[in-house]
């Protein structure tokens, strides 16, 4: 996400990294390269213009250091503006004193509504909550099938009166169904059109005025750039938003509806999707998304997402042997499988600050599909030879080749890189070579 947009950033910092200080003259250069960068990432073009006024204001004015170098300043200055601009803070979701809470989600059709109705309820249900997805799109075939089959794969309680029922029904049932199966939080996925009409418009105002729910989220897909910030402002003159959840945020590589949504339409993003699995959601943090776009990583999100999925007392014992070089194969394996469940490689490393630059291109791309001939390499092995690798001989290459449908080049490949990857990480937890480069890389990494 983003990457278009940082490495124009990137482009335009480093026209200013030689200069003695901020000036009005060497400013103007950076600023139209910010200005350009901002307007291909497709932002609002008057989010724009306001965005290069504050950051000449701040440039110019008493709050640039003087111990600071020019690129850090800029860097700093373009960094607290976009903070701001994105909402300055993380906005939770507003929950009821008393239960239930009632979570309305709406939008055009084809952005993602039901599946990120079923985001937000693993995602609560997570954190204790017992959430009842409702059924009301009474209109787009299998809706109503697809979202119990969305209950069922995050854990879930569903609800719905059926394809002929009248979706203003549907959602006050809900609350006595919610009560009678001890649910606390009611998401109801309403209907949506190819296009805003007065007939949904019509209905979901309907639904809040019957049902008054403590959030209202518009469902945007962050693909659609300016379509997806112009159609959460008309819903939002409609009805009173209380947020946006935006959808595959990981595939947009412009990132303008992000950082333009806020402004144009006053509507904090609570969440935003970063992958087709349930549990590819995240809350939307400002400083964050700052961070990433300029490049800096996200170490905090990454460190949240290994909390939630990592086995922390496997990973002491995985470091204990790190530290004597004696992890094997099956470690390996173990850790390989932890690192699958954090979502893609190329996302991860993203979030590692300075990770990026260090690997470089070539090395960020990675072909997730090539870890599934890891696995079948390591796989093919007996528990004795994951153990001891030193015991695979030709012989056994071949039996393992032939078993996990590789070649006996690919099974050496990745007998030596393990053999190397073990000295070096030895090497780096006793704080030995640093930045050494050349670093081995497993098939598929």
């Amino acid at each position: 996400m983003f990457e278009s947009l940082t490495k124009r950033l990137e482009a335009a910092f480093k026209n200013i990294r030689g200069q003695g200080k901020l000036t009005e003259k060497n400013m103007k250069d950076s600023l139209q390269e910010i200005r350009r960068a901002l307007l291909e990432a497709d932002v609002n073009y008057k989010v724009v213009k306001q965005f290069i006024a504050d950051i000449q204001e701040q440039a110019l004015g008493q709050k640039v250091l003087d111990s600071i170098q020019p690129g850090q300043q800029i860097v700093k200055i373009v960094h607290d503006e976009l903070v701001k601009i994105m909402g300055g803070a993380n906005e939770p979701l507003k929950l009821a004193e008393t239960p239930p809470t009632l979570i309305m989600m709406v939008g055009l059709q084809g952005q993602g509504k039901t599946t990120s109705a079923g985001k937000i309820a693993l995602h609560l249900k997570k954190k204790g909550h017992r959430p009842l997805l409702v059924g009301a799109d009474v209109y787009r075939p299998a809706a109503i099938k697809q979202l119990e089959i969305v209950a069922q794969q995050a854990g879930v309680e569903s609800f719905s009166l059926g394809e002929h029922a009248d979706p203003v029904d549907t959602c006050v049932m809900a609350r006595g169904e919610a009560q009678m199966r001890q649910c606390d939080v009611i998401i109801m996925d309403t209907a949506g059109r190819l296009h805003v009409d007065e007939q949904m418009m019509g209905e979901v105002r309907r639904i809040q005025a019957q049902v008054a729910p403590h959030e209202i989220l518009f469902v945007a897909n962050a693909m659609t750039g300016q379509d997806a910030v112009n159609s959460a402002k008309q819903f939002h003159d409609a009805l009173p938003l209380t947020g946006v959840v935006l959808t595959q945020l990981d595939g947009d590589a412009r990132g303008g509806a992000a950082i333009s949504l806020i402004s144009v339409t006053g509507c904090p993003i609570k969440f935003v999707g970063t992958g087709e699995k349930l549990d590819a959601l995240e809350p939307f943090h400002p400083k964050r998304m700052a961070d990433q776009i300029l490049g800096m990583g996200d170490i905090v999100s990454l460190v949240e997402k290994a909390q939630e999925v990592v086995d922390r007392e496997q990973a002491l014992k995985f470091q204990e042997k790190a530290r004597k070089a004696t992890w094997d194969l099956e470690d390996f394996l173990q850790q390989m499988q932890q690192l699958k469940k954090m979502g893609s490689i190329g996302d991860l490393v993203q979030k590692i600050p300075g990770m990026k630059k260090m690997m470089g291109k070539g090395m960020m791309d990675v072909d997730e599909d090539e870890m599934k001939y890891v696995e079948a390499i390591i796989y093919s092995m007996t528990p004795e030879e994951r153990q001891k690798p030193k015991l695979i001989n030709g012989s056994r290459r071949r039996r393992i080749a032939d078993g996990s449908g590789t070649t006996v080049q690919e099974v050496n490949r990745l007998l030596k890189d393990f053999e190397q990857m073990r000295k070096m990480m030895k090497n780096m937890m006793k704080g030995g070579k640093k930045g050494r480069r050349g670093m081995p890389m497993m098939p598929g990494f």
